[in-house]
């Protein structure tokens, strides 16, 4: 082989392969860091959450001790079952315990129910 041609034949290898690693960079799905980390307010009667890094989850609705392991599907995490437990509290919404879906928007966790809807939201802390 000439010279030339197979200085050729290694451009065209290393564009391929860079273009191979782009390729798989840019085909993968998001990572779960995004979702991970602390969520909501701190404060009594207040819902937060933490996610780590693995999916799981554990936080309050404000009222109940929240705990599950979580799944990541496209830009969506799915909370999967959430264990609870079950003290009535007045005056508080617990919403948070019906999360099914959420997603983040900027600096915001959105949940939303098992219907889709959004039932509330909570900042990053």
């Amino acid at each position: 082989m000439s010279r030339l041609r197979r200085s050729g034949l290694l451009v065209v290898a290393t564009l391929v392969a860079g273009v191979g690693a782009v390729a798989l960079t840019g085909c993968s799905g998001p990572a779960l860091t995004s979702f991970a980390g602390g969520w909501g307010q701190t404060g009594s009667g207040q819902p937060n959450l933490t996610i780590t890094d693995d999916g799981s989850f554990q936080g309050t609705d404000g009222c109940n001790r929240l705990t599950g392991k979580g799944s990541i599907s496209g830009d969506v995490f799915g909370f999967g079952p959430i264990a609870s437990t079950s003290m009535a509290c007045s005056d508080v919404d617990t919403w948070l315990s019906h999360a099914d879906t959420a997603k983040v928007d900027g600096s915001v966790l959105v949940v939303y129910d098992r219907g889709g809807g959004q039932i509330g939201t909570l900042p990053k802390q």
